[in-house]
């Protein structure tokens, strides 16, 4: 009946949003979305914080500049240099999250058919906007020391690929495996993007959320030490994950002339990013309550992460295997004898969801996969929700 464009004339949609209809039923237990813990936020700190950006109401309910409040920005490229990473503030656009940030960078530099290599496996909301702006999607393959950039050196060097005009990656606890990219590693994969020259997207919205080891410089920050790399990085980051998801506040970090082009795109979208939500996250970012509040939260998700390990291998031993992350919100695991698609009815009906692994695939999927997020239920959730799988599994006949 209607005329729909190619790519939307039968678009998929979010595999972990088809999840969310289960989260309304009483008494369930979700490991499936990567919310942030509600009882976290700090509601004190940003009521304070919007109180004052309300005194000046006109900044809050008029237009605002495309690329975001100049106040805004001045905190944000604040924060960029405490985190190794300084940047100016013509290279800075605030978003509408993160995700805004990805569909204009691909509307300014991806054509149907332009090649662009994805982590296997990868963030399900990047592989969906990678379809829908019809790019070839090439995969590298993780471990748990994140990308494998030797593997994808070779499929450069040996010409197994065409050089990709991007690639994407979550390089510190990446959704969906909590792996973190070694610092040997960034470094091989900057000096690829600057001998192959293609543009490095680095995805940071977990990066503040460290509880274990010792930190890794960014890929931005990293640049400093590899000659011509600055100009084939674009770092995107949010406050959903470390504030609220509710502000809706994200940025792009990108050479200027990027930049530029991006705000263009986005004066076609949206004209602006909310200005009251980016004036209050300025207030909150000026008053030092962000550094203030993240060590409650990485307190809190390495006691959660903790539980949930410790759940999972005590009432799943051998049933099940996974590396314990060093922050972030995920665990990444794979069961010994069953596709997680099968198993998740049965979790269903246990109440209690969590996301099969081959919504993260771009191709040659692993069927005995999962994510699970420890960030949002309390303790004692955990410990119920793994007796739950493990109820779920027995029902497979896969537990011990």
């Amino acid at each position: 009946m209607y005329a729909f464009t190619s790519v939307f004339a039968n678009p998929a949609g979010s595999p972990i949003r088809e999840l969310f209809k289960y989260l309304s039923e009483p008494g369930m237990i979700s490991f499936a979305g990567g919310y942030p813990a509600s009882d976290l936020f700090d509601v004190d700190g940003l009521a304070a914080a919007q109180a004052r950006a309300f005194a000046q109401p006109t900044r809050c309910l008029q237009y605002g500049p495309t690329d975001g409040l100049a106040e805004l920005k001045a905190q944000l490229v604040a924060l960029m240099a405490s985190r190794g990473a300084p940047c100016a503030t013509d290279e800075l656009l605030v978003t509408t999250g993160s995700q805004q940030g990805m569909d204009l960078l691909l509307r300014v530099m991806v054509a149907p058919g332009d090649v662009v290599v994805t982590e296997q496996p990868a963030y399900p909301a990047t592989l969906q906007a990678l379809r829908l702006q019809q790019a070839t999607i090439v995969t590298v393959p993780v471990d748990a020391h994140g990308l494998d950039v030797a593997h994808l050196g070779t499929l450069l060097h040996e010409g197994k690929i065409a050089v990709p005009k991007l690639l994407y990656t979550v390089p510190t606890f990446a959704n969906p495996t909590g792996a973190t990219l070694s610092r040997e590693r960034r470094i091989a994969l900057l000096k690829l993007a600057v001998e192959y020259r293609f543009i490095i997207v680095e995805d940071d919205p977990y990066g503040d959320l460290r509880f274990a080891g010792d930190a890794v410089p960014t890929l931005l920050g990293l640049t400093a030490e590899v000659p011509g790399s600055r100009d084939w990085v674009v770092h995107f980051s949010s406050l959903s994950k470390i504030v609220a998801p509710g502000l809706r506040v994200g940025w792009t970090v990108a050479p200027p002339e990027i930049a530029r082009r991006c705000v263009v795109a986005k004066q076609t979208v949206d004209l602006c990013s909310v200005p009251w939500t980016q004036a209050v996250a300025a207030e909150y970012l000026a008053d030092g309550a962000l550094a203030r509040h993240l060590p409650k939260i990485t307190e809190a998700y390495r006691r959660k992460c903790d539980a949930l390990c410790d759940a999972l291998r005590e009432t799943l031993g051998d049933a099940i295997a996974f590396h314990s992350p060093q922050g972030g919100m995920f665990v990444w695991a794979r069961l010994a004898a069953v596709k997680t698609s099968a198993l998740l009815p049965h979790a269903i009906a246990e109440k209690v969801l969590f996301v099969p692994g081959t919504a993260f695939f771009a191709e040659q999927a692993d069927e005995a996969s999962l994510r699970l997020s420890f960030a949002a239920p309390a303790i004692a959730a955990i410990e119920e929700g793994v007796a739950r799988l493990a109820r779920a599994m027995h029902a497979t006949g896969t537990t011990r």
